[in-house]
């Protein structure tokens, strides 16, 4: 088979790190703080994430789902704006989403190659890539996953279509995406049963009419059909229910059907480009347990928030860190916040509140009530409602789960963020 050569090919090295717990989030407290924690959500390079990875997951994942950059030579800004026109862009109020944005295809081809050879080490054997990429790409990565999977390892080629309004005058409309789907082996997961669909109308007809119309076959039509290789999903853009304003976000149905046809309940599903997290929500929903990184913050953010209200299970969120290379950057302490916190305590419980005039500066914010000092477990959180300017000025938790300080954390729509700690002066224990 041919293999896919340039300049700057290397073998991949994975790079060294260290994933640093940096807190735990119970959804509305749920399950604080005792619940086995079983997903993960972790901010940092994926290279260096899935490098930290190998000696526990190797061979453990069941399905990868990656939504790479697509080589477009882009830059996507994120919308964080609240009730704005969606028709009037040029009033929309932006922050930094990601980059896809690269010298040459050298250099796109040294990103996604190593990290492909990862995905590859850390499937399990009966498991699957879905790798989602455009016409910029698509061509080069499946010459890649040939070499990596081995060529008769290609499952399907999925086109994803949708509509949508396009600039381009002088060609036809590029209104479709590619899912490269890879095993790992031939014995592989799919559940055809659990992504069957209706049958069209005209189909039930021609068949109610006449009982040879199939040529001699007869399709179980309560049943339904696997669907076929081409998919239409409405684009995100055309569903309000689900826009988070991240870029390129993908709609969720489109995940159900990759976790439902390749994965079980309780098996481990991956997304390491996790964007705005709709794999990680999908795969709650679907009773799956999931790891999801990204090195963006506003990515990890995003994740984090939807989970946060769409979720009733703990999460773990990591830093990954890397000999030489700079942190994400730490919490501040603020002064601001430390002017801005009421407290008040009734017989059963503790009430925080911040002022009105502070909150429409705020996009999330959440309480430990037992800071320890290293690991901020988020008891209670308040996220700014979809659409909406205003988010919740108070926080309520039990007296019960009070230590001698808790920790507040403060997320600013422009990404700024604070912590203040108060002494409670009391003990639960």
């Amino acid at each position: 088979m041919p293999i896919l050569s340039w300049a700057s090919k290397t073998p991949p090295v994975p790079l060294p790190a260290r994933l640093e717990l940096d807190s735990v989030i119970y959804p509305q407290g749920t399950g604080y703080p005792e619940s086995a924690v079983q997903n993960q959500l972790i901010l940092g390079d994926n290279l260096a994430v899935m490098s930290a990875l190998l000696p526990e997951y190797e061979g453990r994942i069941q399905l990868i789902y990656a939504d790479p950059p697509f080589f477009t030579n882009r830059r996507y800004p994120a919308r964080v704006g609240r009730q704005e026109d969606s028709r009037r862009p040029q009033d929309w109020k932006l922050a930094e989403g990601y980059p896809d944005h690269w010298p040459d295809l050298d250099a796109y081809l040294d990103m996604l190659y190593p990290r492909l050879v990862l995905m590859h080490r850390l499937l399990a054997p009966t498991g699957s890539l879905y790798l989602h990429l455009d016409w910029h790409a698509d061509a080069y990565a499946r010459l890649l996953l040939d070499e990596i999977f081995g060529a008769d390892r290609l499952l399907n080629e999925i086109i994803w279509v949708y509509h949508g309004p396009s600039p381009i005058r002088n060609a036809f409309n590029r209104k479709h995406d590619t899912i490269l789907v890879y095993t790992k082996s031939n014995s592989y997961t799919f559940n055809a049963d659990n992504v069957r669909v209706p049958y069209d109308p005209s189909t039930v007809k021609t068949f109610a009419s006449s009982p040879k119309a199939g040529f001699g076959k007869i399709p179980d039509l309560k049943r339904g059909k696997v669907p076929e290789d081409w998919w239409y999903f409405p684009v995100v853009a055309r569903l309000h229910r689900e826009r988070t304003g991240y870029p390129t976000q993908k709609p969720e149905a489109l995940l159900e059907r990759v976790i439902l046809a390749s994965s079980n309940p309780g098996d481990l599903v991956a997304d390491f480009f996790c964007g705005s997290g709709t794999s990680a929500v999908a795969a709650h929903r679907l009773g799956r347990r999931f790891i999801a990184s990204d090195d963006a913050w506003r990515a990890v953010h995003t994740t984090r928030s939807r989970l946060v209200s769409a979720s009733d299970q703990p999460v773990r969120l990591y830093h990954a860190h890397q000999p030489g290379v700079i942190p994400p950057s730490a919490v501040s302490v603020d002064e601001k916040y430390n002017h801005a916190l009421e407290v008040k305590t009734t017989q059963e419980s503790l009430v925080l509140s911040i002022r009105r005039a502070l909150a429409s500066e705020l996009d999330y914010w959440e309480v430990d009530p037992d800071w320890d000092g290293a690991v901020f477990r988020s008891a209670v959180q308040a996220l700014r409602p979809r659409g909406k300017d205003a988010i919740a000025v108070e926080l309520e938790l039990p007296l019960s789960w009070l230590g001698e300080r808790l920790a507040v954390r403060f997320v600013e729509i422009n990404g700024d963020r604070a912590q203040v700690i108060i002494e409670t002066h009391t003990s639960r224990r």
